[in-house]
């Protein structure tokens, strides 16, 4: 076997979008792959046969990864593929073309075009759809302009296009740029008419749509603003035959999850932040449509109900809610691991998947399950549940596991002074030999409400272990998976958080010999970068670090990021003006002054979620205190570099990373 190279995930495919056929003999998903000579990733739509087994790949443009079924044989799928609608999208033209292709053969067929860009669209029929756009009062003259007039305002646009005028909060959103004024809104689409109309106003922005099967009402989650944007949302009900729209929230504030209809009622998830912020995993509730009535279903767990296990080897989106006959099918991330559920109306759950791994999505129909998951230390793959049993239905990466050395993680547990459970990994080097003493590498998950699991497959640690590293990694408290009370470090940053950790790597040192404890390194992206910052202003005993897409000061997050003046209120029970004092305390740039660690800094041009503005407070920290500090800033990314970044920015960036280490961690070699 070879060892795993540091460019081999580009190699790797991922699977997204998840859907099973109106009748439920087929299932369509997408398959992503990169191409580093280009620096994209390209994407196409599969087709698994329930019944025989057979799957084909439907198109070959490599640029169709948003889909629907359009009836049992036809899918439509958004695309651009002419050179005149290229040239369009150029100069700046909101546009959604809708492509039609036969499951049973044939070219795929231009059907129609939305003059928005589509976000979430579903078919009424084959003439009529619902669909979700960004709605932005600058371009909104478009969609009714003759060809003349829309050049003219073409022209405008991009005569206007070096400056922004920003008038509310939040004014822009990591990976998709400047929003201010701009709207996800809802509407109706007519195919023959051509005619696109708007049922949510243009302050109003939709979380998220359900029609039901009968397709004669929806029934939406949005949030409704002007000048800030609150933690809340609401919940309405349209009349699809008459237009008629009911507000239903039936409490404020109240943060809806997910919305749909089961059996006459509506089901949804939410939360009212009151107990645990906005982090709170959601509740279950039942509401009688003709009565409006509300009531809480009582289940026997306290989980978030969505995967939050992390790992670097995903790209798309795929389904994680689906109502089925009188069940709603959901995930929960219970310690490092997340599984499919159900529950009926009565709250009685069933956990219908039981191994340990990740379910990165799914879909249902009537009682058959595929979903796609991380299985074994694999990469992802297709399987298929049938009476509790998996069945893997895909391979398309099984050559990793044959053909590439991989170390398995083995769970470490301890408990707290307080007498909690924190568990945690290590992962040997490689053609381990116990009488070498060898390099360790901590790597700390974001968040700070996900998880890491050992069984997971996760490439950058996966790579270091092939180059001689020890990897260790913990789910300390305020990560998710076991509930509210461990999750809530609000207030907590850098403290209860920051002991588990550090004991976490004294259990590991005392417990395996074989890692030099002298040879430390430490690393984490998101909260894992503000933990690294934290970390190397408490403590000397690493001897590197690698930053990444970090916050180093709770002040300017509060001020310049895209959820900072809510996240930090909450996440910190603080604001500057509340008490500037405490927010300072937990900014790890006030302790810049005490770091020794030589730190790399990762940082994105276009991360507003951790703004470049961290990383460049602490690197100019620790330079300006004569600590060695080297800071990479990526253009054209975002906060999801590591993992949906361009192709060669992630090789770049695990290169810097990796020899940051090898320069301090092994200097004789």
């Amino acid at each position: 076997m070879d060892a795993l190279a540091l460019d081999d995930f580009t190699k790797y495919k991922f699977i997204s979008n998840t859907k099973f056929s109106p009748n439920g003999e087929n299932l369509a998903f997408v398959i992503h792959e990169m191409d580093v000579d280009e620096n994209k990733y390209l994407s196409n739509i599969w087709v698994y046969n329930v019944s025989t087994g057979e799957i084909n790949k439907l198109t070959s443009f490599n640029q169709e990864s948003s889909f629907v079924w359009l009836d049992e044989n036809n899918i439509i799928f958004s695309t651009v593929r002419e050179e005149k609608d290229k040239k369009r999208l150029e100069k700046g033209e909101p546009f959604t073309i809708y492509y039609k292709i036969n499951i049973n053969g044939g070219e795929a067929e231009k059907y129609f075009e939305v003059p928005l860009m589509v976000t979430k669209i579903e078919p009424l029929n084959d003439k009529k759809f619902v669909l979700t756009g960004i709605y932005d009062r600058k371009i909104n003259d478009l969609i009714s302009s003759s060809p003349e007039e829309k050049e003219k305002l073409l022209e405008k646009m991009r005569e206007e296009k070096d400056y922004e005028i920003l008038d509310e909060i939040p004014f822009w959103s990591n990976g998709h740029g400047f929003t201010n004024k701009k709207r996800n809104r809802l509407y109706i689409f007519s195919f023959d008419e051509k005619i696109l109309t708007p049922i949510t106003d243009e302050l109003t922005n939709v979380d998220d749509f359900n029609i039901s099967n009968d397709k004669s009402k929806l029934i939406y989650i949005s949030n409704t603003f002007k000048d800030k944007m609150e933690i809340r949302s609401d919940l309405y009900l349209y009349n699809i035959d008459n237009g008629q729209l009911e507000k239903l929230t039936h409490e404020d504030p109240f943060s809806y999850a997910y919305a749909n209809f089961i059996e006459g009622k509506i089901i949804f998830l939410g939360s009212n932040m009151k107990n645990y912020g906005v982090n709170e995993n959601p509740k279950f509730y039942l509401m009688n449509i003709m009565t409006k009535e509300v009531e809480q279903i009582h289940t026997d767990f306290d989980y978030s109900t969505w995967s939050s296990v992390g790992s670097d080897c995903r790209y798309g989106s795929n389904q994680e809610f689906k109502v089925e006959g009188n069940y709603f099918y959901f995930e929960t991330t219970e310690y490092g691991n997340s599984y499919i559920n159900r529950i009926d109306e009565n709250g009685k759950r069933e956990k219908l998947t039981t191994k340990h791994g990740s379910v990165d999505g799914f879909d249902v129909f009537d009682k058959s399950i595929v979903f796609v998951g991380m299985r074994d230390n694999k990469l992802q793959e297709l399987y298929e549940l049938k009476d509790k049993q998996e069945n893997q239905i895909t391979f398309f990466n099984e050559w990793v596991v044959k053909e590439k050395k991989l170390s398995k993680p083995q769970r470490i547990t301890f408990n707290t002074k307080e007498g909690m459970e924190i568990e945690g990994w290590i992962m040997k080097p490689i053609d381990f030999d116990e009488t070498k003493k060898y390099p360790a590498i901590l790597d700390i998950h974001g968040g700070p409400k996900t998880v890491y699991s050992g069984e997971v497959f996760f490439h950058e640690m996966q790579y270091w272990s092939n180059i001689g590293y020890v990897v260790m990694f913990c789910n300390p408290r305020g990560s998710d998976g076991r509930g509210n009370e461990f999750a809530d470090i609000r207030g907590k940053y850098g403290t209860i958080d920051y002991e588990d950790i550090m004991e976490f790597v004294n259990v590991v040192i005392e417990n395996f010999s074989f890692i030099d404890k002298d040879r430390l390194g430490v690393t984490g992206g998101s909260y894992g970068g503000f933990m690294t910052n934290w970390i190397i202003g408490h403590t000397n005993r690493f001897k590197a670090a690698a930053s990444q897409r970090s916050i180093a000061n709770w002040i300017s997050k509060f001020g310049t990021t895209d959820i900072g003046y809510y996240f930090v209120e909450d996440q910190q029970a603080a604001t500057p003006w509340t008490n500037f004092e405490k927010l300072w305390f937990h900014s790890p740039m006030k302790y810049a002054d005490r770091v020794k660690t030589p730190t790399l800094f990762i940082h994105s041009e276009e991360d507003y979620r951790c703004w470049l503005a961290e990383g460049l407070q602490m690197f100019t920290s620790l330079k300006y205190n004569g600590v060695e500090a080297k800071l990479v800033m990526f253009r054209g990314e975002n906060h999801e570099l590591s993992r949906s970044g361009k192709p060669k920015h992630r090789i770049r960036r695990l290169k810097e990373i990796s020899d940051w280490f090898d320069k301090y961690l092994k200097p004789n070699i």
